[in-house]
């Protein structure tokens, strides 16, 4: 499974000393323990549950049981500092968060995992006089307020609420903060959430089996590998402040994915509905890499390659 990684490893030096990864037990968390264990800096990996699957779909079974785990649910602020503490953590990359439709069936469990958690977060941080964090929030804070164009969610106004959260501990405690809302993720481990629909299609072109997009038209593409380097990137060095960036990766209608995908299996029973998604397919990646700098970008023909072979693979 090297090749998934290997254009986004970095020199491990540049990150100083252990890292928590929340959420590690996710797509974006599996891609970011995996680039950074694999470049030899020191990971703690931490959900709520000891879940490697994602991860050794990213790095391999034998790597991914390998990793030190921890179980910890980022609403419990004892815990969550117990671990802190156990492994010496100097930087924190905060993916853990309960998605769109979760949040909408059960609203205060998503506040006290989204919010609460990420509060918990910040005040170990503060706690531990850390420079180095990096938070996810997300391009549906353009759903705020409700009532524009992109669609309005809970999810939305609690990684809002996030992003005025850091500011505040930035301007009360200076304690500094990237925050980066990615939008729409594909690859191989993004198997859940409302726009995880294009990656489950590359699985069912690599089976010779039919499915159908449920959406269609311009569209972000953000290749799984490209969203944790930006990650990665941001606890490379000592923060200032508490910025957020929308982080875009490539812009192309689904349309012309499908046809990137005929050139992988012609005669694929892969089809669209064509109806757009209320989500900006469209946003400006200078800001975040004027802040971080050359982090690989990855193109559509790319990524949707490496997922096909990827998943060919098994």
């Amino acid at each position: 499974m090297d090749d998934l990684t290997d254009s986004f490893l970095i020199d491990g030096t540049r990150v100083d000393g252990p890292v928590l990864v929340t959420g590690a037990g996710g797509c974006i968390g599996a891609w970011v323990v995996s680039i950074l264990s694999r470049s030899g800096v020191t990971v703690v990996a931490c959900d709520l549950r000891d879940d490697r699957a994602r991860v050794a779909q990213v790095m391999g079974t034998g790597r991914a049981e390998a990793l030190t785990w921890e179980t910890c649910d980022v609403t419990d602020a004892g815990s969550l500092n117990a671990i802190c503490d156990r492994h010496g953590i100097r930087a924190i990359i905060h993916l853990a968060g309960l998605q769109i439709p979760f949040c909408k069936a059960d609203p205060a469990m998503g506040a006290r995992v989204n919010v609460e958690g990420t509060i918990n977060i910040l005040e170990a941080a503060r706690r531990l006089g850390l420079k180095r964090l990096a938070y996810a929030s997300s391009t549906a804070v353009h759903g705020m307020p409700p009532g524009g164009p992109v669609i309005s969610t809970l999810y939305g106004a609690y990684k809002l609420a996030n992003e005025y959260t850091a500011q505040v501990y930035w301007l009360d405690w200076s304690v500094p903060s990237v925050g980066i809302r990615p939008n729409v993720v594909y690859g191989v481990a993004r198997d859940q959430g409302m726009t995880s629909a294009f990656t489950t299609a590359i699985a069912h072109a690599v089976q010779g089996a039919a499915f159908e997009v449920p959406y269609g038209g311009a569209l972000s593409w953000l290749y799984a590998g490209e969203c944790a380097s930006a990650f990665v990137a941001a606890i490379c060095r000592d923060g200032d402040g508490a910025p957020v960036f929308d982080l875009n990766g490539s812009t192309m209608t689904v349309e012309a994915g499908l046809a990137i995908l005929s050139d992988l299996v012609p005669g694929h029973r892969i089809t669209t509905t064509g109806t757009p998604l209320p989500v900006p397919p469209d946003l400006d990646d200078g800001p975040i890499r004027g802040l971080l700098g050359d982090y690989p970008s990855v193109t559509p023909e790319a990524g949707i390659r490496a997922t096909f072979e990827a998943f060919r693979r098994g």
